[in-house]
């Protein structure tokens, strides 16, 4: 039986994300991680360098073909990735 001042764990996590300031870095660890699953194998395995600074996802592609195809469907991306974390983290795609 619940208590009036019960609380969910996922209701206390989040809380505690957003009371020490890490719900950002969450987000964005979040991201990198689901990466492989949202692109695909071909792309993640040709994907060498990912990281996010200021909003920003810098990438570097091995493949010249699947950099040019991924800054044509950049938004798209952009969105996918934001849709999954729940909040806009990225606001730009920056290729290396």
């Amino acid at each position: 039986m619940r208590k009036p001042n019960d609380v969910t764990v996922k209701d206390a996590i989040s809380k505690m994300l957003d009371v020490y300031r890490l719900r950002r870095k969450f987000d964005e660890t979040s991201i990198l991680s689901i990466w492989p699953e949202i692109m695909g194998t071909a792309i993640a395995n040709r994907t060498k360098q990912i990281y996010i600074h200021d909003k920003k996802l810098f990438l570097r592609i091995e493949s010249s073909v699947i950099k040019n195809e991924l800054v044509m469907v950049r938004q798209g991306i952009i969105q996918k990735l934001n849709e999954h974390a729940g909040s806009v983290v990225i606001t730009e795609m920056i290729f290396l």
